[in-house]
Protein backbone atom coordinates (compact mmCIF):
# COMPACT_ATOMS: atom_id res chain seq x y z
CA UNK A 1 0.00 0.00 0.00
CA UNK A 2 1.09 3.54 -0.61
CA UNK A 3 3.05 5.21 2.17
CA UNK A 4 1.58 8.61 1.38
CA UNK A 5 -1.46 9.61 3.33
CA UNK A 6 -3.82 12.34 2.30
CA UNK A 7 -6.15 12.22 5.25
CA UNK A 8 -4.18 14.68 7.31
CA UNK A 9 -3.69 17.94 5.51
CA UNK A 10 -1.30 19.47 8.03
CA UNK A 11 2.45 19.00 7.69
CA UNK A 12 3.03 17.14 10.95
CA UNK A 13 4.84 13.84 10.55
CA UNK A 14 4.89 11.46 13.50
CA UNK A 15 7.67 9.01 14.19
CA UNK A 16 6.89 5.39 15.01
CA UNK A 17 7.74 6.08 18.67
CA UNK A 18 5.38 9.06 18.82
CA UNK A 19 2.62 7.06 17.16
CA UNK A 20 3.14 4.27 19.68
CA UNK A 21 2.92 6.68 22.65
CA UNK A 22 -0.20 8.39 21.34
CA UNK A 23 -1.91 5.16 20.33
CA UNK A 24 -1.17 3.45 23.65
CA UNK A 25 -2.65 6.42 25.52
CA UNK A 26 -5.81 6.21 23.44
CA UNK A 27 -5.98 2.44 23.84
CA UNK A 28 -5.57 2.85 27.61
CA UNK A 29 -8.43 5.34 27.59
CA UNK A 30 -10.84 3.10 25.68
CA UNK A 31 -9.67 0.04 27.66
CA UNK A 32 -10.45 1.70 31.00
CA UNK A 33 -13.71 2.98 29.54
CA UNK A 34 -14.62 -0.54 28.43
CA UNK A 35 -13.73 -1.94 31.85
CA UNK A 36 -15.89 0.75 33.47
CA UNK A 37 -18.80 -0.20 31.21
CA UNK A 38 -18.36 -3.86 32.07
CA UNK A 39 -18.04 -3.25 35.82
CA UNK A 40 -21.43 -1.55 35.95
CA UNK A 41 -23.24 -3.85 33.53
CA UNK A 42 -23.81 -6.97 35.71
CA UNK A 43 -25.85 -4.84 38.13
CA UNK A 44 -27.83 -2.79 35.61
CA UNK A 45 -30.11 -5.66 34.44
CA UNK A 46 -31.07 -6.20 38.10
CA UNK A 47 -32.30 -2.65 38.65
CA UNK A 48 -35.93 -3.71 38.37
CA UNK A 49 -35.44 -5.73 41.56
CA UNK A 50 -33.24 -3.14 43.29
CA UNK A 51 -35.40 -0.11 42.47
CA UNK A 52 -38.76 -1.80 42.05
CA UNK A 53 -39.21 -0.43 38.53
CA UNK A 54 -41.10 -2.01 35.63
CA UNK A 55 -39.46 -4.17 32.98
CA UNK A 56 -40.28 -1.47 30.41
CA UNK A 57 -38.44 1.12 32.47
CA UNK A 58 -35.51 -1.25 32.79
CA UNK A 59 -35.41 -1.66 29.01
CA UNK A 60 -35.34 2.11 28.58
CA UNK A 61 -32.47 2.40 31.06
CA UNK A 62 -30.44 -0.29 29.29
CA UNK A 63 -30.99 1.25 25.82
CA UNK A 64 -30.63 4.92 26.81
CA UNK A 65 -26.89 5.02 26.11
CA UNK A 66 -27.28 3.56 22.62
CA UNK A 67 -30.07 5.97 21.72
CA UNK A 68 -28.19 9.04 22.97
CA UNK A 69 -25.01 7.95 21.17
CA UNK A 70 -26.95 7.36 17.96
CA UNK A 71 -28.25 10.93 18.14
CA UNK A 72 -24.92 12.41 19.24
CA UNK A 73 -22.65 10.80 16.64
CA UNK A 74 -23.13 13.46 13.95
CA UNK A 75 -22.78 16.50 16.27
CA UNK A 76 -19.68 14.89 17.78
CA UNK A 77 -18.19 14.42 14.31
CA UNK A 78 -18.84 18.09 13.53
CA UNK A 79 -17.16 19.24 16.72
CA UNK A 80 -14.11 17.05 16.14
CA UNK A 81 -13.70 18.30 12.57
CA UNK A 82 -14.00 21.93 13.66
CA UNK A 83 -12.05 21.97 16.91
CA UNK A 84 -9.74 18.95 16.71
CA UNK A 85 -9.98 15.58 18.43
CA UNK A 86 -8.04 16.12 21.66
CA UNK A 87 -10.40 18.25 23.73
CA UNK A 88 -13.65 16.58 22.59
CA UNK A 89 -12.26 13.13 23.34
CA UNK A 90 -11.00 14.15 26.78
CA UNK A 91 -14.34 15.78 27.59
CA UNK A 92 -16.09 12.63 26.35
CA UNK A 93 -14.04 10.46 28.71
CA UNK A 94 -14.89 12.65 31.70
CA UNK A 95 -18.57 12.78 30.70
CA UNK A 96 -18.51 8.98 30.61
CA UNK A 97 -17.02 9.02 34.10
CA UNK A 98 -20.00 11.00 35.39
CA UNK A 99 -22.36 8.20 34.30
CA UNK A 100 -21.48 5.64 37.02
CA UNK A 101 -21.55 8.35 39.69
CA UNK A 102 -25.02 9.10 38.38
CA UNK A 103 -25.87 5.46 39.01
CA UNK A 104 -24.87 5.90 42.65
CA UNK A 105 -27.05 9.00 42.84
CA UNK A 106 -29.90 6.93 41.43
CA UNK A 107 -29.54 4.39 44.22
CA UNK A 108 -30.03 7.16 46.79
CA UNK A 109 -32.79 9.03 44.96
CA UNK A 110 -35.97 9.04 47.09
CA UNK A 111 -38.59 6.67 45.72
CA UNK A 112 -41.55 8.22 44.00
CA UNK A 113 -43.72 7.50 41.01
CA UNK A 114 -45.35 9.64 38.37
CA UNK A 115 -47.17 8.70 35.18
CA UNK A 116 -45.87 9.32 31.66
CA UNK A 117 -48.27 8.82 28.73
CA UNK A 118 -47.28 5.73 26.79
CA UNK A 119 -44.91 4.51 29.49
CA UNK A 120 -47.14 4.29 32.50
CA UNK A 121 -45.66 4.56 36.01
CA UNK A 122 -42.13 5.97 36.10
CA UNK A 123 -39.99 6.22 39.22
CA UNK A 124 -37.68 9.08 40.14
CA UNK A 125 -34.67 6.75 40.61
CA UNK A 126 -35.38 5.30 37.17
CA UNK A 127 -35.25 8.75 35.61
CA UNK A 128 -31.87 9.39 37.23
CA UNK A 129 -30.53 6.14 35.78
CA UNK A 130 -31.88 7.00 32.32
CA UNK A 131 -30.12 10.37 32.42
CA UNK A 132 -26.89 8.77 33.65
CA UNK A 133 -26.98 6.16 30.88
CA UNK A 134 -27.73 8.85 28.29
CA UNK A 135 -24.74 10.80 29.59
CA UNK A 136 -22.54 7.75 29.09
CA UNK A 137 -23.78 7.42 25.50
CA UNK A 138 -23.04 11.07 24.75
CA UNK A 139 -19.52 10.72 26.11
CA UNK A 140 -18.87 7.50 24.21
CA UNK A 141 -19.71 9.17 20.88
CA UNK A 142 -16.88 11.65 21.42
CA UNK A 143 -14.52 8.93 22.69
CA UNK A 144 -14.95 6.60 19.71
CA UNK A 145 -14.80 9.32 17.07
CA UNK A 146 -11.96 11.14 18.84
CA UNK A 147 -9.93 7.94 19.09
CA UNK A 148 -10.54 7.10 15.44
CA UNK A 149 -9.74 10.63 14.25
CA UNK A 150 -6.54 10.89 16.29
CA UNK A 151 -5.11 7.55 15.18
CA UNK A 152 -6.12 8.25 11.58
CA UNK A 153 -4.33 11.61 11.67
CA UNK A 154 -1.09 10.37 13.19
CA UNK A 155 -0.76 7.20 11.10
CA UNK A 156 -0.29 6.52 7.40
CA UNK A 157 -1.80 3.90 5.14
CA UNK A 158 1.24 1.70 5.87
CA UNK A 159 0.52 1.34 9.60
CA UNK A 160 -3.05 2.54 10.13
CA UNK A 161 -4.62 -0.93 10.10
CA UNK A 162 -2.23 -2.16 12.79
CA UNK A 163 -2.95 0.66 15.24
CA UNK A 164 -6.68 0.67 14.59
CA UNK A 165 -6.61 -3.09 15.20
CA UNK A 166 -4.90 -2.50 18.53
CA UNK A 167 -7.49 0.17 19.35
CA UNK A 168 -10.46 -2.07 18.63
CA UNK A 169 -8.80 -5.01 20.38
CA UNK A 170 -8.27 -2.97 23.55
CA UNK A 171 -11.81 -1.66 23.32
CA UNK A 172 -13.19 -5.20 23.06
CA UNK A 173 -11.11 -6.66 25.88
CA UNK A 174 -12.11 -3.96 28.36
CA UNK A 175 -15.77 -4.93 28.53
CA UNK A 176 -15.44 -8.64 29.48
CA UNK A 177 -12.71 -7.72 31.97
CA UNK A 178 -15.12 -5.30 33.56
CA UNK A 179 -17.91 -7.89 33.54
CA UNK A 180 -15.83 -10.25 35.66
CA UNK A 181 -14.64 -7.48 38.00
CA UNK A 182 -18.09 -5.96 38.32
CA UNK A 183 -19.78 -9.26 39.03
CA UNK A 184 -17.29 -10.08 41.77
CA UNK A 185 -17.48 -6.62 43.37
CA UNK A 186 -21.28 -6.58 43.28
CA UNK A 187 -21.47 -10.06 44.86
CA UNK A 188 -18.82 -9.50 47.52
CA UNK A 189 -19.57 -5.88 48.35
CA UNK A 190 -22.51 -4.06 46.73
CA UNK A 191 -23.91 -2.49 43.57
CA UNK A 192 -22.79 0.88 44.86
CA UNK A 193 -19.19 -0.31 45.14
CA UNK A 194 -19.29 -1.61 41.55
CA UNK A 195 -20.64 1.71 40.28
CA UNK A 196 -18.01 3.70 42.19
CA UNK A 197 -15.18 1.56 40.78
CA UNK A 198 -16.59 2.06 37.29
CA UNK A 199 -16.62 5.82 37.76
CA UNK A 200 -13.06 5.91 39.10
CA UNK A 201 -11.76 3.79 36.20
CA UNK A 202 -13.49 6.02 33.66
CA UNK A 203 -12.06 9.09 35.40
CA UNK A 204 -8.56 7.57 35.22
CA UNK A 205 -9.06 7.11 31.47
CA UNK A 206 -9.75 10.84 31.13
CA UNK A 207 -6.66 11.76 33.14
CA UNK A 208 -4.42 9.49 31.06
CA UNK A 209 -5.76 10.94 27.82
CA UNK A 210 -5.38 14.54 29.00
CA UNK A 211 -1.71 13.96 29.80
CA UNK A 212 -0.67 12.32 26.53
CA UNK A 213 -3.05 13.04 23.66
CA UNK A 214 -1.77 15.51 21.04
CA UNK A 215 -3.83 18.24 19.41
CA UNK A 216 -4.96 17.34 15.92
CA UNK A 217 -5.45 20.34 13.67
CA UNK A 218 -9.05 21.51 13.18
CA UNK A 219 -9.60 21.97 9.48
CA UNK A 220 -13.17 22.94 8.60
CA UNK A 221 -16.14 25.08 9.59
CA UNK A 222 -18.59 22.88 7.65
CA UNK A 223 -21.27 21.04 9.58
CA UNK A 224 -23.41 17.99 9.05
CA UNK A 225 -26.62 16.93 10.74
CA UNK A 226 -28.22 13.54 11.19
CA UNK A 227 -30.57 14.27 8.30
CA UNK A 228 -27.58 15.13 6.09
CA UNK A 229 -26.27 11.55 6.20
CA UNK A 230 -28.10 10.41 3.01
CA UNK A 231 -26.54 13.30 1.07
CA UNK A 232 -23.10 12.45 2.45
CA UNK A 233 -23.56 8.84 1.37
CA UNK A 234 -24.56 9.93 -2.13
CA UNK A 235 -21.52 12.19 -2.41
CA UNK A 236 -19.14 9.43 -1.25
CA UNK A 237 -20.84 6.08 -2.08
CA UNK A 238 -17.92 4.04 -0.76
CA UNK A 239 -18.90 4.99 2.80
CA UNK A 240 -22.19 3.08 2.44
CA UNK A 241 -20.70 -0.42 2.07
CA UNK A 242 -18.32 0.34 4.94
CA UNK A 243 -21.27 1.37 7.08
CA UNK A 244 -23.24 -1.73 6.07
CA UNK A 245 -20.30 -3.87 7.14
CA UNK A 246 -20.12 -2.10 10.50
CA UNK A 247 -23.89 -2.37 10.95
CA UNK A 248 -23.76 -6.12 10.27
CA UNK A 249 -20.92 -6.65 12.72
CA UNK A 250 -22.72 -4.75 15.47
CA UNK A 251 -26.07 -6.35 14.64
CA UNK A 252 -24.78 -9.92 14.75
CA UNK A 253 -22.54 -9.81 17.80
CA UNK A 254 -23.70 -6.86 19.90
CA UNK A 255 -27.35 -7.40 18.99
CA UNK A 256 -28.23 -10.98 18.06
CA UNK A 257 -25.74 -12.99 20.10
CA UNK A 258 -25.92 -10.86 23.26
CA UNK A 259 -29.71 -11.08 23.13
CA UNK A 260 -30.18 -14.76 22.31
CA UNK A 261 -27.28 -16.90 23.54
CA UNK A 262 -28.60 -17.21 27.11
CA UNK A 263 -32.11 -18.19 26.03
CA UNK A 264 -30.75 -20.49 23.29
CA UNK A 265 -28.63 -22.37 25.82
CA UNK A 266 -31.64 -22.65 28.15
CA UNK A 267 -34.02 -23.78 25.41
CA UNK A 268 -31.49 -26.41 24.28
CA UNK A 269 -30.99 -27.72 27.86
CA UNK A 270 -27.25 -27.05 27.78
CA UNK A 271 -25.22 -27.58 30.97
CA UNK A 272 -21.66 -26.61 31.87
CA UNK A 273 -20.31 -27.57 35.30
CA UNK A 274 -23.62 -26.76 36.91
CA UNK A 275 -24.12 -23.49 35.02
CA UNK A 276 -27.42 -22.90 33.28
CA UNK A 277 -28.27 -20.56 30.39
CA UNK A 278 -27.18 -17.28 31.98
CA UNK A 279 -23.85 -18.58 33.24
CA UNK A 280 -23.14 -20.43 30.00
CA UNK A 281 -23.85 -17.31 27.96
CA UNK A 282 -21.31 -15.32 29.96
CA UNK A 283 -18.57 -17.87 29.34
CA UNK A 284 -19.49 -18.34 25.68
CA UNK A 285 -19.69 -14.61 24.92
CA UNK A 286 -16.38 -14.02 26.72
CA UNK A 287 -14.87 -16.62 24.38
CA UNK A 288 -16.31 -14.75 21.41
CA UNK A 289 -15.01 -11.41 22.64
CA UNK A 290 -11.54 -12.86 23.26
CA UNK A 291 -11.37 -14.42 19.78
CA UNK A 292 -12.56 -11.13 18.30
CA UNK A 293 -9.93 -9.10 20.16
CA UNK A 294 -7.05 -11.36 19.16
CA UNK A 295 -8.21 -11.41 15.55
CA UNK A 296 -8.52 -7.61 15.49
CA UNK A 297 -4.86 -7.20 16.38
CA UNK A 298 -3.74 -9.73 13.76
CA UNK A 299 -6.14 -8.54 11.04
CA UNK A 300 -5.07 -4.92 11.40
CA UNK A 301 -1.43 -5.83 10.86
CA UNK A 302 -2.23 -8.08 7.90
CA UNK A 303 -4.37 -5.43 6.22
CA UNK A 304 -1.40 -3.03 6.15
CA UNK A 305 0.48 -5.50 3.95
CA UNK A 306 -2.29 -5.95 1.40
CA UNK A 307 -2.72 -3.93 -1.77
CA UNK A 308 -6.41 -3.76 -0.93
CA UNK A 309 -7.55 -4.06 2.68
CA UNK A 310 -11.04 -5.22 1.75
CA UNK A 311 -9.64 -8.62 0.73
CA UNK A 312 -9.33 -9.58 4.40
CA UNK A 313 -13.04 -8.98 4.99
CA UNK A 314 -13.98 -11.87 2.69
CA UNK A 315 -12.66 -14.71 4.91
CA UNK A 316 -13.81 -12.75 7.96
CA UNK A 317 -17.42 -12.63 6.78
CA UNK A 318 -17.21 -16.28 5.72
CA UNK A 319 -16.15 -17.19 9.27
CA UNK A 320 -19.03 -15.17 10.70
CA UNK A 321 -21.58 -16.81 8.40
CA UNK A 322 -20.17 -20.27 9.18
CA UNK A 323 -20.45 -19.62 12.90
CA UNK A 324 -24.10 -18.62 12.63
CA UNK A 325 -24.87 -21.61 10.41
CA UNK A 326 -23.18 -23.88 12.95
CA UNK A 327 -25.48 -22.56 15.68
CA UNK A 328 -28.45 -23.49 13.52
CA UNK A 329 -27.16 -26.91 12.54
CA UNK A 330 -26.11 -28.26 15.94
CA UNK A 331 -27.88 -27.10 19.13
CA UNK A 332 -25.06 -28.41 21.33
CA UNK A 333 -22.72 -26.76 23.81
CA UNK A 334 -19.65 -27.54 21.69
CA UNK A 335 -21.24 -26.01 18.60
CA UNK A 336 -22.28 -22.97 20.63
CA UNK A 337 -18.70 -22.31 21.75
CA UNK A 338 -17.27 -22.87 18.27
CA UNK A 339 -20.01 -20.92 16.50
CA UNK A 340 -19.70 -17.86 18.74
CA UNK A 341 -15.90 -18.02 18.47
CA UNK A 342 -16.20 -18.02 14.66
CA UNK A 343 -18.52 -15.02 14.78
CA UNK A 344 -15.96 -13.31 17.00
CA UNK A 345 -13.19 -14.12 14.52
CA UNK A 346 -15.31 -12.67 11.72
CA UNK A 347 -16.02 -9.54 13.72
CA UNK A 348 -12.37 -9.05 14.60
CA UNK A 349 -11.16 -9.83 11.10
CA UNK A 350 -13.37 -7.30 9.36
CA UNK A 351 -13.64 -4.41 11.84
CA UNK A 352 -10.11 -2.94 11.69
CA UNK A 353 -9.93 -3.22 7.90
CA UNK A 354 -13.23 -1.36 7.48
CA UNK A 355 -12.08 1.40 9.83
CA UNK A 356 -8.70 1.67 8.11
CA UNK A 357 -10.34 1.93 4.68
CA UNK A 358 -12.54 4.70 6.02
CA UNK A 359 -9.44 6.55 7.20
CA UNK A 360 -7.64 5.93 3.91
CA UNK A 361 -10.35 7.44 1.70
CA UNK A 362 -11.46 10.33 3.93
CA UNK A 363 -9.75 13.76 3.88
CA UNK A 364 -8.57 15.19 7.19
CA UNK A 365 -11.28 17.81 7.33
CA UNK A 366 -14.04 15.18 7.18
CA UNK A 367 -12.73 12.41 9.43
CA UNK A 368 -15.12 13.27 12.25
CA UNK A 369 -18.19 13.58 10.06
CA UNK A 370 -17.52 10.48 7.96
CA UNK A 371 -16.63 8.59 11.12
CA UNK A 372 -19.97 9.66 12.57
CA UNK A 373 -21.80 8.22 9.54
CA UNK A 374 -19.95 4.95 10.03
CA UNK A 375 -20.77 4.95 13.74
CA UNK A 376 -24.43 5.84 13.22
CA UNK A 377 -24.87 2.82 10.96
CA UNK A 378 -23.16 0.62 13.55
CA UNK A 379 -25.43 1.90 16.31
CA UNK A 380 -28.47 1.23 14.11
CA UNK A 381 -27.31 -2.40 14.03
CA UNK A 382 -26.97 -2.45 17.82
CA UNK A 383 -30.46 -1.03 18.29
CA UNK A 384 -32.13 -3.26 15.69
CA UNK A 385 -30.38 -6.46 16.83
CA UNK A 386 -32.37 -7.08 20.03
CA UNK A 387 -35.58 -5.69 18.53
CA UNK A 388 -35.52 -8.23 15.70
CA UNK A 389 -33.64 -11.15 17.26
CA UNK A 390 -35.73 -11.71 20.39
CA UNK A 391 -39.14 -12.07 18.67
CA UNK A 392 -37.62 -14.07 15.82
CA UNK A 393 -36.05 -16.71 18.05
CA UNK A 394 -38.82 -16.86 20.63
CA UNK A 395 -41.90 -16.52 18.42
CA UNK A 396 -41.15 -17.14 14.75
CA UNK A 397 -39.26 -18.73 13.00
CA UNK A 398 -37.30 -20.04 16.01
CA UNK A 399 -33.64 -20.24 16.97
CA UNK A 400 -32.22 -22.54 14.31
CA UNK A 401 -33.95 -21.00 11.29
CA UNK A 402 -33.15 -17.50 12.57
CA UNK A 403 -29.44 -18.31 12.76
CA UNK A 404 -29.58 -19.66 9.19
CA UNK A 405 -31.17 -16.40 8.05
CA UNK A 406 -28.57 -14.34 9.89
CA UNK A 407 -25.80 -16.36 8.21
CA UNK A 408 -27.36 -15.69 4.81
CA UNK A 409 -27.54 -11.98 5.67
CA UNK A 410 -23.80 -12.00 6.41
CA UNK A 411 -23.10 -13.55 3.00
CA UNK A 412 -25.20 -10.83 1.38
CA UNK A 413 -23.27 -8.22 3.36
CA UNK A 414 -20.00 -9.66 2.12
CA UNK A 415 -21.17 -9.06 -1.45
CA UNK A 416 -22.29 -5.52 -0.62
CA UNK A 417 -19.02 -4.64 1.10
CA UNK A 418 -16.40 -6.47 -0.94
CA UNK A 419 -17.60 -6.01 -4.52
CA UNK A 420 -17.77 -2.17 -4.56
CA UNK A 421 -14.51 -1.79 -2.64
CA UNK A 422 -12.28 -4.34 -4.35
CA UNK A 423 -11.15 -1.66 -6.79
CA UNK A 424 -10.83 1.24 -4.38
CA UNK A 425 -7.62 3.30 -4.52
CA UNK A 426 -6.15 4.37 -1.19
CA UNK A 427 -4.92 7.58 -2.82
CA UNK A 428 -8.39 8.41 -4.18
CA UNK A 429 -9.62 10.59 -1.32
CA UNK A 430 -13.13 12.02 -1.34
CA UNK A 431 -13.79 15.66 -2.14
CA UNK A 432 -13.44 18.04 0.77
CA UNK A 433 -16.59 19.94 -0.04
CA UNK A 434 -19.91 19.01 1.53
Amino acid sequence: MSGTDSTATDETTYTEGEIRTIALAIIAGVLFGGVATGVAFPTLPLLDRILGISSLMLGIILSANRISRLLMNTPAGNIIDRYGARRPMIVGLFVQALGPFGYVLGLYTPPGVFTVPGLGPVSYPGVVFVLARAMWGIGSAFVFLGAFATITHVTTSDNRGRWLGYLRGGQSLGFPTGLVLGGLVADIYSAEAAFLIAGVLAFVAGVVASLVLPEVKAETDQQARLRDIPAMLRREPRIFPLGVGNMTIRFMFGGVLLSTVASYATASNMQLYGLSGGGISGVVLATGVFSSSVTMVLAGRVSDRLDNRVVITVPAFVAMAAGLALLGLFPTLEALFLGVALVGIGTGGSGPALLAILGDITPGSEIGRMGSVYNVMGDVGLVLGPLLAVPMVEVWPGYRTSYYLYGAAVVATMAIVAVPLLRYDVTDVVSDTA
